[in-house]
């Protein structure tokens, strides 16, 4: 070996231990952060340790030669651990942001100073159906507001047995008797002013109403609205009705959003107005509700037309963290994470919402004035109950069914 392959050789293996030093680190990161989520099984851990292994291989073994005519295999080795260290980068970035994810809700569990219901039954969420609250609050950015109220009400029942979803829409002017009050009933959305009631009001006042146990809570602000669909560069919706609103920005700018008849589409700000808009619609907040589903199917749809967006989810995981509250366990998370991940279930959804007719009555909140109301029709209220029991006696063969009772 002359002086100037010696000088090249040596080069070579400086950038091969560059390349390994940074390729293992990825690795090791990345291997840690998947330990974190609880989804490590035992084929996560052969597939990296093998992967490594021979990347590790094409990495180090050809830069140990020194012959011209393994250039091209190092060239090789160079580019393979490269592509190996950018997806360990972006895998690394995924978890990390799942985890950020995780450690909020953990967080906030602990925090939460709300008193705890006490619990109904021990819960396996990939085996036992159950019941999720989702509640949207009015207040635009932060979710903890306590003069915000609970805009949108919608009880998710899962059925993982089934492979089966219900989404039942409670209209927030729904007429309710408030969780441990007496006389005048009240509008459902006022159940969740804080500055009046605990925070788990709305929750415990679904549960008297529609005669359930709920499982765990998910309280979102409207600020996600926003920030989703700004991240993913605006969505498609459909409106039946021309519109044109004025809204206002978290910057306190203003903007007119104005809708057409027909698909368009629109940006964050826009779509929560869409979501929100109510009084232009003979039907209220039936309406609404419709709107809300067009708004969701239009991030759902923009989300999965193109591979792009899936390398912002990570930026999309931190809008979420930064604007939500829920009662889910890190390891209830973690647990369906994972069987979503090895059975790959094509969850069937189905949706139902309360129905009823409007009238102007005064409220337990505020029993001095008059409000606009939903008094609920009895046959769709019995409907949306007979419903909701019937997804979650499905889960159940009738032995477990014998001994709960």
């Amino acid at each position: 070996m002359d002086e100037e392959d010696g000088k090249r050789f040596l080069v070579w293996r400086i950038i091969g231990l560059v390349l390994v030093m940074a390729q293992v680190t990825v690795s090791v990161l990345l291997m840690l952060s998947i330990i974190r989520m609880n989804v490590l099984v035992w084929w996560i851990v052969l597939l990296i340790g093998v992967g490594l292994m021979l990347l590790l291989a094409f990495s180090v073994v050809p830069l140990c030669f020194s012959k011209k005519r393994l250039i091209v295999l190092r060239i090789l080795g160079m580019i393979i651990s490269i592509a190996c260290i950018t997806g360990g980068i972006f895998a690394f970035r995924y978890t990390n942001a799942f985890n950020g994810l995780l450690d909020k809700v953990s967080q906030a569990i602990e925090e939460d100073e709300t008193p705890v219901v006490e619990e109904k039954h021990e819960l396996d969420v990939t085996k036992d159906p159950f019941i999720v609250y989702i509640s949207g609050s009015d207040s635009h950015y932060d979710v903890n507001d306590p003069e915000a109220r609970s805009d949108v009400n919608i009880v998710v029942v899962v059925n993982p047995k089934q492979g089966k979803m219900l989404l039942a829409s409670i209209p927030r002017d729904t007429y309710v008797q408030l969780h441990g009050t007496e006389g005048l009933m009240d509008k459902l959305t006022h159940a969740g002013l804080g500055i009046y009631y605990d925070a788990n009001m709305s929750e415990l006042t679904l549960e008297d109403y529609l005669g359930i146990d709920i499982d765990y809570t998910i309280k979102v602000s409207f600020d996600t609205v926003v920030g989703v669909v700004d991240e993913l560069g605006g969505i498609e919706i459909y409106s039946d009705k021309a519109m044109q609103f004025r809204v206002s920005s978290k910057d306190g700018s203003t903007k007119i959003c104005s809708y057409v008849v027909g698909t368009q589409y629109v940006d964050g700000a826009c779509a929560l107005r869409f979501a929100r808009e109510r009084k232009s619609y003979a039907r209220g907040d039936k309406h609404r509700g419709e709107n809300q589903q067009e708004v969701l199917t239009g991030i759902i749809n923009k989300f999965l037309s193109s591979n792009d967006y899936l390398l912002r989810l990570p930026e999309i995981l931190g809008i979420v963290a930064g604007s939500f509250k829920t009662s889910f366990p890190r390891k209830s998370i973690t647990d369906f994470l994972q069987f979503q991940l090895a059975e790959q279930v094509n969850w069937q959804i189905e949706s139902i919402g309360l129905d009823g007719v409007g009238d102007l009555l005064p409220t337990y909140t505020y029993p001095d004035r008059n409000l606009w109301v939903m008094l609920a029709d009895e046959d769709s209220l019995q409907e949306v109950k007979d419903t909701i029991n019937q997804y979650l006696v499905d889960g159940y063969s009738e032995t477990e069914l014998l001994n709960d009772n």
